[in-house]
């Protein structure tokens, strides 16, 4: 008997968090390479985007929901899942069917990930209407959700405190850079097309506030060489508020390049140019690009968090926010010092795999 773990690729198409879009990619690529002998993956996936499964993926079968992304989100949202609630489900985010299911009896699971608890931490940062989505599924899933797989433990411990009822089904899986994620052949011609010098430093600012974000910049400019700086995943119309606090920070505007959302081969390639890497954000998510910048082994330089602490251990600098200048400028200050951190970090970023999340998924799903 052949059985089938069916996993929610929802982002095909409409990519509401690149980065998680990227990771449900990944991860039913990692899930079809590690299947056990007589296990298959299947794909559900929003209405219009079906055609649109990676080809590495490779999984045996897609089932169309019959809406669209934006109709699907609601509808569950809603506890509306006629007939994709069958079966062993993973989905690699919240966006799952979370309904009534008998796991003793027909064997049906249902597996959700959180990646971050931005929706408690920093609400007003996010649409009023997201928000209330990713509360109202955590909801869900305290009734309906087998497991909630988180990517460190610091996350678990704060979903726990925000949802006491999942403590005892939630587990740690830690996230990865992209399979192959490396400095690509291309890279000089690829910076080139962004308008970036060949020699940088990233600031991780994504998901940073106003405080955080400041203080990455003013670390980058308390070494007082005036280095370029590039601010990686800036949302769209976020350049100004950039320019506002490298101004603040006595940065010229010359130096700071604000970058939206880039394709892992442009990452890459900004990486390559990197220096150092600064992630000034304390927030309970996976900082995806301290593990990029760890698989590349570029030096990171980390504002001291719970998140922070696990993910790097040695692989890199921890420091409070207002210490971080004081670091970047220890781990920079020579190339004996810069080489070490470089091993530190690509040593910590072998420790983080897609393959390895998926066997554990496996495992998991077997343990349930």
């Amino acid at each position: 008997m052949t059985v089938s773990l069916r996993v929610v690729l929802d982002q095909l198409v409409d990519v509401v968090d690149a980065d998680v879009a990227e990771a449900e990619t990944q991860i039913a690529r990692a899930l079809v390479a590690t299947a056990p002998r007589g296990c298959v993956v299947e794909a559900i996936v929003p209405a219009g985007s079906e055609g649109s499964v990676p080809d590495a993926a490779a999984v045996a079968e897609v089932t169309k929901a019959p809406l669209t992304r934006a109709k699907l989100s609601a509808a569950w949202q809603l506890g509306i899942a006629p007939g994709l609630n069958r079966g062993l489900i993973h989905a690699p985010s919240l966006m799952a069917p979370l309904v009534r299911h008998d796991r003793v009896n027909d064997n049906d699971q249902t597996v959700i990930t959180v990646w971050d608890l931005c929706a408690w931490e920093v609400p007003d940062a996010m649409p009023r209407g997201a928000v209330a989505w990713h509360r109202s599924m955590v909801k869900r899933a305290e009734k309906y959700a087998d497991a909630v797989i988180v990517p460190a433990h610091a996350l678990a411990e704060r979903l726990s405190e925000a949802s006491p009822k999942l403590h005892s089904r939630i587990r740690v899986i830690p996230g990865a850079a992209p399979l192959g994620f490396a400095v690509p052949s291309d890279a000089v011609g690829r910076r080139r097309e962004l308008m970036l010098p060949d020699e940088l430093i990233v600031l991780a600012g994504g998901r940073c506030d106003d405080a955080a974000l400041a203080a990455g910049l003013a670390a980058i400019a308390s070494l007082g060489d005036e280095h370029a700086v590039v601010v990686l995943d800036i949302a769209e119309g976020g350049e100004s508020r950039v320019e506002d606090l490298a101004a603040a920070a006595g940065l010229r505007a010359e130096v700071v390049h604000s970058q939206a959302s880039l394709s892992p081969a442009d990452r890459a390639a900004v990486f390559g140019a990197a220096l150092a890497v600064v992630a000034p954000s304390a927030l309970t998510a996976f900082p995806w690009r301290v593990v990029e910048a760890m698989a590349l082994g570029v030096p990171v330089v980390a504002v001291a968090s719970p998140i922070h602490q696990e993910i790097l251990l040695d692989g890199g600098s921890l420091a409070p926010a207002e210490g971080l200048g004081e670091a970047l400028a220890e781990v920079l200050s020579t190339d004996a010092n810069r080489r070490r951190a470089s091993v530190r970090a690509a040593d910590r970023g072998k420790a983080f795999a897609w393959r390895d999340h998926a066997e554990r998924v496996w495992a998991l799903h077997a343990e349930l």
